[in-house]
């Protein structure tokens, strides 16, 4: 995808070198008012990435602009135009939300207390609570009104819906799916692929720590089809074969859409990250 100046988030070549690990060459532009979804496997290097573009490491090389600026020289603005969720955000447990908001407010400049008190009434919150009495749910929607109480444009979200139940995960991706009405620009990056099935407007798949695709959601849904197979897998399919799984009475195999017999059926995401991740030689 073509890179724009005033892309919420716009990365260039961006690498991270570990003994036994490379992050290589993550190149990626994202528009405004959009859902990514960022995927792969655990150790694919999703949280290495995120890391990076937060600043949390420092890249082996590569570059990271938040509309259309460095980091370096607009720290300030970029922080007041990006927020930052996650489920593994914590708080002072026993402290009053009104409390650690107060504090947090003191960071941003145009914090905006209106906002604050909308959200938290549009996501149920109490400020005389503390973070203990939250469940997981509602610990992300406090994060979230924090982070667009200070008028945070763009959301970076690390499995934001990680342990929660499902009536918890779709009430946040309703929430989700309204504030990118709402002109917000999100990036997504979760291994409960369901979520963005229901949500993404765009799928970027990091495997061995190198992009392995990155296309419109309904276009890398559509790239694939899966042939079960009852019994030894014909050679046919074998050889056109993009992974396969074993099931009870044989396998099922990923194609290419051109190469998938009649009566092949749509994957889901977890069957096509599933699958590739199955290749011969992995």
């Amino acid at each position: 995808m073509a890179e724009r100046n005033n892309s919420p988030l716009s990365i260039r070549g961006l690498c991270k070198y570990y003994e036994g690990f490379h992050l290589e060459d993550v190149t990626f532009s994202l528009e405004k008012g959009t859902i990514t979804g960022f995927i792969g496997r655990n150790g694919a290097g999703k949280t290495t990435t995120l890391n990076a573009v937060l600043s949390f490491i420092a890249p082996t090389k590569g570059q990271v602009r938040f509309f259309g600026l460095d980091m370096a020289s607009h720290a300030e603005e970029i922080k007041q135009k990006t927020g930052f969720v996650s489920a593994g955000m914590t708080y002072y447990t026993m402290k009053k939300l009104k409390t650690i908001t107060k504090v947090n407010a003191s960071f941003y400049p145009q914090w905006d207390d209106r906002a604050y008190r909308r959200y938290m009434t549009r996501f149920g919150l109490d400020g005389n609570k503390t973070p203990a009495a939250l469940s997981n749910g509602m610990k992300i929607k406090y994060a979230l009104a924090l982070a667009l109480s200070h008028g945070a444009e763009l959301l970076i979200l690390d499995e934001p819906t990680s342990g929660l139940d499902p009536v918890s995960r779709e009430e946040l991706i309703e929430i989700f799916l309204s504030l990118r009405d709402e002109g917000k620009t999100i990036l997504f990056s979760t291994h409960i692929t369901s979520d963005l099935e229901k949500c993404a407007d765009r799928m970027i798949f990091l495997r061995r720590g190198q992009i392995a695709a990155d296309r419109p959601y309904r276009d890398f849904a559509a790239d694939y089809r899966i042939a079960e197979c009852v019994g030894e897998v014909p050679a046919d399919i074998q050889e056109k074969s993009l992974g396969a799984c074993r099931t009870r009475d044989g396998a099922t195999v990923l194609l290419r859409g051109v190469d998938a017999p009649a009566g092949s059926r749509v994957p889901t995401l977890d069957e096509i990250m599933i699958h590739l991740e199955k290749e011969e030689g992995q």
